[in-house]
């Protein structure tokens, strides 16, 4: 996946990977605070100190002197992974969507550095993003990012999770907190978010569940299937 041409108003798909396959985040504080910066660096205002200035304020408040928020792009959907992420974004303004990846970039890599006595970039390279056509593949795309993802954590994988999917999406909802899908499953509002078409698509968590269901089955058949092919080839 390349960063491909988009307009104001596009949909996009961002992926950033880690450096070498190598963690993005080591520890629980780490990944609380990934959550952290897709509010605090989607805002044109700076601080260098914004982790001081808002320690009192739990996850996401905002210190009465700093100008209104104005974001760079929406965040429609989210999931943190071992070693890369996946957002879901709206672009909102011309160069909004590479100045707050940059920020959010740079921040990782800086706190990454400082914190473990490190040198270079966290990442490999620059984040990848693919254009969402049409609403179809939007809601297909969510429930990858937001589902697919978390239930690759699940314990056993995600063949087991698709298996035991009322198990899974219960365990998603409440063992693993750093991405958004718990955000639609429980509907449930969160300053990271702007839902924005995605609302619409999933006005109920039983929708996104149903789509997300459906999602799953087609891939882990399709990957059972190139695994068989591979077997034969061998």
């Amino acid at each position: 996946m390349r960063v491909e041409p988009h307009a104001v108003g596009s949909y996009v798909h961002v992926l950033k990977r880690g450096a070498r396959g190598l963690p993005i985040t080591r520890d629980a504080a780490e990944k609380r605070r990934f959550a952290r910066l897709l509010f605090y660096m989607n805002d044109h205002y700076s601080d260098d100190d914004w982790e001081k200035e808002t320690k009192s304020f739990g996850m996401y408040g905002r210190p009465q002197h700093w100008p209104e928020r104005r974001p760079m792009v929406k965040v429609l959907a989210w999931t943190l992974m071992p070693n890369h992420f996946h957002l879901l974004l709206k672009e909102i303004e011309d160069g909004g969507m590479s100045k707050f990846m940059q920020k959010l970039g740079n921040s990782m890599s800086m706190h990454a550095n400082l914190k473990h006595k490190e040198k270079g970039s966290l990442f490999q390279g620059a984040y990848k993003a693919r254009t969402v056509a049409s609403d179809g593949y939007l809601r297909w795309l969510a429930s990858y990012i937001m589902v697919k993802n978390v239930f690759e954590l699940y314990p056993g994988g995600l063949e087991k999770a698709t298996k035991e999917f009322n198990t899974a999406w219960k365990w998603g909802i409440e063992s693993y907190q750093f991405s958004s899908f718990a955000d639609y499953a429980l509907r449930r509002p969160s300053p990271v978010l702007d839902k924005d078409l995605l609302g619409e698509l999933f006005e109920s968590p039983s929708q996104l569940k149903i789509c997300s269901r459906d999602m799953l089955h087609a891939t882990v058949g399709r990957m059972d299937k190139e695994l068989r092919i591979l077997a034969m080839d061998a």
